[in-house]
């Protein structure tokens, strides 16, 4: 009788990994997919693109021609709220809700920037974002103290701007560099 259950409970695991797997590569057939639908042209510097949703502080998704695409802020970084290998980062609510407030129920304007390739590992769009008045979403969200500037391997446009920014933040104490905010 413990023979059959444990041979059951193996079965039930083959099962489970097997789907996973079959899952995972679902995943990443989307986003394979998604590279071959997105090119840097569509996103044409005078076109806007409504905001759908803002999974969290540096990234979020659009519409692109009726398609749902995501985009990862270039150039920032912002703490953690919703990776599931990680817990909740200090002031990542505050970033994810900062990010809400200036992108829902609006439209923004795309920038890629070619020196960083279209895509990310996770084949989400790599990009600035720019409100209607123009004002940068990525530099903001540094200047106020809700993101670090953040450069994965080769230098982008907007890098000078960008640690200068973080710079002014660190140093007026704003976000997450509020004294007694985050402990270091």
């Amino acid at each position: 009788m413990l023979r059959k259950v444990k041979q059951s409970l193996w079965l039930l695991l083959v099962i489970l990994l097997g789907a996973l797997f079959v899952m995972h590569r679902g995943n990443l057939l989307v986003a394979k997919s998604t590279h071959a639908r997105i090119s840097a042209s569509d996103f044409a510097s005078s076109t806007s693109y409504r905001v759908l949703d803002v999974v969290d502080g540096d990234t979020i998704d659009v519409e692109v021609y009726g398609k749902r695409v995501r985009i990862r802020l270039l150039g920032i970084n912002t703490p953690e709220t919703v990776d599931p290998r990680k817990p909740v980062e200090c002031f990542g609510t505050e970033a994810s809700a900062r990010a809400k407030a200036l992108l829902m129920g609006t439209s923004v304007r795309v920038e890629t920037d070619r020196t960083q390739g279209l895509f990310d590992k996770y084949g989400r769009v790599l990009a600035y974002i720019y409100l209607p008045d123009g004002t940068s979403v990525n530099k903001e969200m540094i200047m106020e103290g809700y993101a670090h500037e953040y450069t994965y391997r080769y230098p982008y446009k907007y890098q000078k701007e960008f640690k200068a920014a973080e710079r002014a933040a660190h140093d007026g104490g704003s976000g997450l560099w509020s004294t007694g905010v985050c402990s270091r």
